[in-house]
Parts: structure tokens; sequence; C-alpha cells
């Protein structure tokens, strides 16, 4: 909403940042502060749980036959490893991200864990995913698959970094 308070906070602030060009937009010195090991547990765990949400016990079948993979041609399997590198990569990137939203809010706990991996997987992951699905005409079963799967991951990651952060 818009107030007269909040406008009056706005040209102070563009003022501030205008009269002080040396004045630092986003501190980043906190960085060496985050706890890595638990950005490191939670991004294998986050992998961890891909592992489960694609195995034939879950998902996976519905996954392989939503996006035409067959997992017994040997052509599929070609550079395998290197899809799973990035995409630990990437979660783990997706970690450091939640760990500083942690660190910065100050939020700590499982409950704030929670609602921290709610957030960003709904908002960041999911919503990214529905609308990429959207114009690739993708089925909706395979969009609520994928968008669950991080929706989970961001939950678990962020609980990791909420209670050990």
């Amino acid at each position: 909403m818009c107030t007269y308070e909040n406008y009056v906070n706005y040209v102070v602030k563009k003022n501030y940042l205008l009269e002080n060009q040396n004045a630092q937009i986003m501190d980043t010195s906190f960085i060496s502060e985050l706890n890595w090991l638990a950005i490191l547990v939670a991004a294998v765990a986050y992998f961890l749980v891909g592992g489960l949400w694609y195995s034939k016990a879950l998902f996976g079948k519905s996954w392989m036959q939503l996006t035409g993979v067959n997992a017994d041609n040997p052509e599929a399997r070609k550079g395998a490893g290197g899809i799973m590198f990035m995409t630990f990569l990437l979660e783990f990137i997706t970690c450091i991200a939640l760990a500083i939203l942690a660190y910065r809010i100050a939020l700590y706990g499982v409950l704030s864990g929670i609602k921290l991996g709610l957030l960003t997987g709904v908002a960041f992951a999911a919503i990214a995913i529905a609308i990429s699905y959207m114009y690739q005409m993708r089925k909706q079963a395979l969009t609520v698959i994928d968008a669950g799967y991080h929706i989970i991951g961001n939950i678990v990651a962020a609980i990791i970094i909420c209670v050990w952060g």
C-alpha cells in the first residue's frame, strides 16, 4: 500500500543513496559467517530428495511416461553423470540463497525452515516451472511432479539450514 509515510521513507533513502555514492547497497561481508557445512548437507539432502522423488517407488514411472524418457535406452543414459553434477551444483547454489535469506532475516528452527522452504519453493521454483511448462504445452501432471520436487527440496534444505545454520 502506498502511503505518505512509505513515500517519505522512499525519498529519504533515495536522497541518502544519491548523496552517499559510496554507501553499500547490499552488504556481503556476512558471507563468511554462513554455515557452509549446513549448506553442503542441505544441498546433498535436496539432491537425495530428487533420487527418491523420481524413483519408481514415487513418481519415476509417471515422469518417464510424461517426458518420453526410456531409462532402458542406452542413449538416454548418455551424459547422465554431467546432468547429475549440474543438478547438484544448481541445488547447492539454491541452498546458498536459502542460507543468505535465513541469515539476513534471522530465521531459526524447524517451523521457520518450513515457511522459508515453502515460500521459495512455490514462489521461485514452482511458479517458474509452471510458466515454462505452460508455454511448452506440457501436461499439468508433469508440472505437478517437477514443481512438487522443488517445493519439497526447498523445504528440506531450508529446515536443515534454519536448524543448523
